[in-house]
């Protein structure tokens, strides 16, 4: 029995994180300056934490006064309301705000995320794609 149970984590453990849900991995922001890792946050909505910064991304950021890219919550309270589609807020670092956004995801490897000022209304979209 033991043997069995070493071989079902060791499988586990091989599986990659997009196998669990497609949404989860990592994913780089269209001008490739960002990568944010997307994860289950405690409250069991999608969450998504920068974990990569270009220099360049970087400098404007202390240029800009802001804090620290790494390690900035980009996406937090996203509920899944659809096959592929969530629902949730983007933290924009420039503008020190959230705002409404949805995530829908195309492809295994391809999403795009939406940012909103009136609910569905006024928004602006980024395709991004997975890494790594």
């Amino acid at each position: 029995m033991p043997a069995i149970v070493a071989m079902l984590f060791a499988l586990a453990a091989q599986a990659p994180p997009a196998a669990r849900d497609p949404v989860m991995g990592r994913w780089s922001n269209p001008k490739g300056t960002l990568a944010v890792e997307t994860h289950p946050c405690p409250d069991g909505t999608l969450c998504g934490t920068i974990v990569w910064a270009s220099a360049h991304a970087q400098a404007a950021a202390r240029q800009a006064k802001l804090p620290p890219l790494v390690g900035t919550r980009l996406l937090h309270d996203y509920r899944r309301v659809g096959a592929g589609h969530w629902e949730g807020r983007v933290f924009i670092p420039d503008m020190g705000r959230s705002y409404a956004s949805h995530i829908q995801q195309h492809s295994p490897a391809r999403l795009t995320i939406s940012q909103c000022l009136l609910g569905r209304f006024l928004c602006k979209s980024q395709v991004w794609h997975r890494i790594g």
